[in-house]
């Protein structure tokens, strides 16, 4: 990620350490968004310990005392992106040994020091689920990561929740992906995917059922398995469904099974939702759409539209994007609102989509997404209006810290490209490992 403070690793310390904001920061006369209130032309925001604590307009917003005044007339400042469906970080989930594998973890396969996860910061992103790939009817368990500075190791970008675990959700697919060719235990045909994946899901619900009956005595609970745990939490809802679906016939076998099992859904890509817009709408189930996809690359987004923000919108469904990075890069994010409006969706609900409904697709809404007291201090600061193709991200900050900016040469490299910034750990890192002090490299 971005380079580090050049902080001296004396070997005593034995390591770098990840250090908080604490002195308060002021930036003042900045024309906000706040995305879940009317945008402020002239405005304040302050932050402190990582957290928002005032917002408002410059006139009435007094910075603290000691607090660094930083000035940002000119600048547009909204909250941080969140991105519902990514593969920045190099990874790679379930292998060729069958179909469905929900006890793979992503967590360990993502590679922390990968140069994707600074293309995403210089895309404004400072959310993002992180998923394993599509080729399975079920390829394991996503991560959430708040893309935090001078991370060493996968721990400092975890988001965690109240109980101290790290958060993610589950990958399921169907269509051509997942079907791949048939034969051995891949199904063959959408009909087969469906009922490989509801049988699991049965396997699920009476493992449920011993370890229930058993009522915690030990000899009477099932031998333990990985597979069916995860799929527990499935099915008791605390782990969301992020469903990559295309077809509209594959959305709605994908809202089939969420209505027989009635685990919690995301639907992703739904290349075809312009087609049943109104039973997405009636599931109430959220729906994270890409738009730059390419429609040759499978028949089964030949349909895809630019219209499917707005057909969303209209029927009223939760909508957000997502880049699928590598398919949109992270660095272009911002351009799918744009894209989204110029097709018919409306402004706010377009801004709305890149961050507070992707929070909310991933649990965080009270923490990300919006500008708002006492949430993180995630935020993006913007050349001119998002929606314009003209406007650079200037600055990505995540809970009080930069982790982006587009004056540093480094930085600019990654946000622009050019040789050099596809290097994995960046240019211009010290690390410690075990007492020793890392060189550049």
């Amino acid at each position: 990620m971005r380079k580090l403070l050049r902080l001296v690793c004396v070997a005593a310390l034995f390591a770098c350490p990840i250090l908080g904001q604490q002195q308060p920061v002021a930036f003042t006369n900045a024309r906000l968004i706040p995305i879940t209130g009317p945008e402020i032309e002239r405005g304040t925001i302050v932050v402190q310990g990582g957290k928002i604590t005032a917002i408002g307009p410059s006139a009435s917003v007094r910075p603290p005392a000691g607090a660094r005044i930083v000035d940002m007339a000119g600048k547009v400042i909204m909250p941080g992106l969140v991105d519902t469906h990514s593969h920045i970080g190099g990874t790679a989930g379930a292998d060729a040994s069958g179909p469905i594998q929900p006890e793979v973890r992503l967590l360990d396969s993502l590679n922390v020091r990968s140069a994707s996860l600074q293309r995403a910061q210089a895309g404004g992103i400072t959310s993002v689920n992180v998923m394993p790939g599509s080729g399975h009817l079920n390829s394991g368990q996503t991560l959430y990561l708040k893309l935090r500075d001078n991370a060493v190791k996968i721990d400092d970008v975890l988001i965690l929740d109240k109980n101290g675990k790290y958060m993610g959700g589950m990958k399921f697919a169907n269509g051509t992906n997942s079907i791949r060719a048939g034969g051995g235990s891949f199904p063959g045909t959408r009909a087969k995917s469906a009922s490989l994946v509801r049988t699991q899901l049965i396997k699920a619900q009476e493992y449920r059922e011993k370890i229930r009956k058993a009522n915690g005595d030990a000899s009477k609970l099932p031998p333990r398995d990985l597979a069916m745990e995860a799929l527990v939490e499935v099915l008791e809802g605390t782990r969301m469904v992020h469903f990559h679906t295309h077809r509209h016939d594959d959305i709605l076998t994908a809202l089939r099974l969420q209505k027989e099992f009635g685990f919690r859904i995301v639907l992703q890509h739904v290349s075809e939702a312009w087609k049943v817009a109104e039973e997405i709408a009636a599931a109430k189930a959220p729906a994270s759409i890409i738009f730059i996809d390419s429609p040759g690359g499978k028949l089964e987004t030949m349909d895809i539209k630019f219209e499917n923000g707005i057909a969303l919108e209209k029927a009223g469904a939760l909508t957000g994007f997502h880049t699928d990075d590598s398919i949109t890069d992270s660095r272009w994010f911002l351009r799918s609102a744009g894209l989204a409006v110029r097709a018919g969706m409306s402004r706010d609900k377009a801004l709305y989509a890149v961050t507070m409904a992707n929070a909310i697709m991933m649990d965080l809404q009270d923490r990300v997404g919006s500008l708002e007291v006492g949430k993180d201090a995630d935020m993006v600061v913007l050349s001119g209006d998002p929606l314009s193709v003209y406007t650079n991200v200037l600055e990505t900050w995540v809970e009080g810290n930069k982790v982006f900016d587009r004056s540093d040469p480094k930085d600019y490299l990654v946000a622009v490209g050019g040789f050099g910034a596809g290097n994995d750990e960046g240019t211009d890192h010290i690390h410690c490992f075990d007492g020793d002090i890392g060189g550049e490299n």
